[in-house]
């Protein structure tokens, strides 16, 4: 690969670019479903647990996308058409899920900015926390705020890569880092209170951590990093050489797993000392940011007000920092395919996305009266599901394949000979590179096919049969995906980096 600068429009330095990846990566998992999965997982035990899998197969699977997208210098499509021409079904694939993401994730962030102007109007304890259901339920203010969301995501994304998402996650990753020590150190020193949620939260305790607890490491080690949805990809192919894939990679999972682990030292005891009842196992997802921590900032008087709107404006940042990212991969393959104009496409797609989150939100409060059920699923839940369980781990395993296996232009198990074959191509990590070869061909394969089985049985065993709908669509799609690229895609050029117009 003769590895250029990237384009004009490309990350200018390093730390631009680490930021703006680890803002990809840090997003509301981080805040609602770690540190539950640490507590209930065997506290410090899971911890370790999630830590070698981020090792074996977060940061693995991380280089080899930010490699794809770097050597193509260009979008998922052709990033993968030219590991191997009909790959190319899995850009369009990998462009589709973030697309399906964007359209519930901006509902997710409209709420949270409802919640962060609330702040200084009345703490929501028997308030927001009670009037959730009528707010999620009204048809018009939950689009308002959505639409606020995605414009501010739109506004960024329109001013380019270096002039919009690097200059904005130079700010964005900062002020959340910041804001999240500010809150963790406050929630530490609440009394005697604390102790209590952070047995809860890091007591170590192996007979708790189980094969089942494994699992969820290396799922939520899988999902907390943003691979196989194309985000790493695009963000990759606008590096050039004074980015090197390996140090970046590290920094970025170590980036993530830190914000991750400190907002559970952040919730957990603050829970324990002023809303203890609340402490167990409906302390996760979008009830416990939504319902039960603005009942503990209630009760902190004054400063709860304070900390309620720094929560919810850090919770804004690592929401709008994701959605950047992942709208970003379908306008970069858009205005580079149909050499359309940055901003126009951008638009475009934030109209799309904007409309489609009107029946998601519906689907979710139940505005006129009843919610929108798909085989059972509210809109929101079953999108979720397709794109997260079922699809992102087939992106990413065949980002691990692409590197590992094709690559080289004949195939082989020898991993020397791959090692050779990276290095000529442009990927040398150094002392690392014979560990990430043997890691990325035979190791962090059958660990992402190992995380898609285990999680499709545990929503099967979870949800039962009607799960078997979020299956079949997702195989659809899936087909879908195969016929639009083979009928439209396969013998055309689908652009790089050099083709956007800003």
């Amino acid at each position: 690969m003769k590895n250029n600068q990237s384009s004009k429009n490309g990350f200018i330095s390093g730390i631009g670019f680490i930021l703006a990846a680890a803002g990809s990566a840090v997003g509301l998992g981080n805040l609602w479903a770690f540190p539950y999965k640490t507590s209930a997982n065997g506290g410090a035990a899971f911890v370790l647990v999630y830590i070698i899998c981020v090792a074996l197969v977060g940061s693995i699977a991380m280089i080899s996308e930010i490699y794809l997208g770097k050597r193509a210098q260009a979008n998922p499509v052709t990033a993968y058409k030219k590991i191997k021409r009909p790959l190319g079904f899995i850009g369009i694939v990998v462009i589709l899920i973030p697309t399906l993401i964007t359209c519930y994730y901006c509902v997710l962030g409209g709420w949270t900015l409802r919640y962060a102007v609330n702040s200084f109007q009345s703490i929501p304890s028997a308030n927001n926390a009670v009037t959730f259901a009528p707010f999620v339920s009204n048809v018009f203010e939950p689009l308002f705020y959505t639409v606020i969301f995605l414009i501010l995501a739109a506004l960024i994304i329109m001013g380019g890569i270096k002039d919009g998402i690097e200059k904005s996650s130079k700010i964005l990753m900062p002020a959340l880092f910041i804001i999240l020590i500010f809150i963790v150190i406050y929630c530490l020193c609440l009394g005697d209170g604390v102790k209590g949620g952070l047995e809860f939260y890091l007591k170590p305790d192996f007979s708790a951590l189980g094969f089942s607890g494994i699992i969820a490491a290396m799922g939520q080690a899988f999902f907390s990093l943003s691979l196989g949805m194309g985000a790493m990809i695009a963000y990759g192919s606008y590096t050039g050489e004074n980015i090197k894939v390996g140090k970046s990679a590290v920094m970025i999972c170590i980036f993530d797993t830190l914000v991750a682990f400190l907002a559970g030292l952040a919730i957990f005891p603050a829970i324990s000392a002023l809303s203890p009842e609340n402490l167990g196992a409906n302390a996760q997802g979008p009830g416990l940011i939504y319902q039960i921590l603005p009942k503990v900032f209630d009760k902190m008087g004054g400063i709860g007000q304070v900390l309620s709107f720094a929560f919810f404006s850090m919770v804004i940042i690592a929401a709008l920092t994701s959605v950047i990212s992942i709208l970003e991969v379908s306008v970069q393959f858009i205005s580079q395919k149909f050499k359309t104009n940055r901003k126009k496409t951008t638009l475009i797609m934030a109209i799309v996305c904007g409309l489609c989150s009107i029946p998601i939100t519906w689907s979710v409060g139940g505005a006129y009266g009843g919610k929108i059920v798909v085989f059972g699923f509210d809109l929101l839940t079953f999108l979720d599901e397709i794109a997260n369980t079922v699809l992102m781990p087939v992106g990413a395993f065949f980002a691990c394949f692409s590197i590992g296996w094709l690559i080289d232009k004949k195939p082989t198990v020898n991993p020397m000979k791959t090692l050779n074959a990276l290095k000529n191509d442009g990927l040398d990590l150094g002392a690392f590179s014979k560990i990430f070869v043997i890691m990325v061909k035979f190791v962090t394969p059958l660990l992402i096919l190992l995380v898609e089985i285990m999680g499709v049985i545990g929503k099967l065993q979870s949800y039962g049969n009607i799960y078997w709908s979020i299956i079949i669509t997702s195989l659809l799609l899936i087909a879908i995906c195969v016929i639009v690229f083979f009928a439209f895609f396969y013998k055309k050029d689908c652009g790089t980096n050099a083709d956007e117009i800003n």
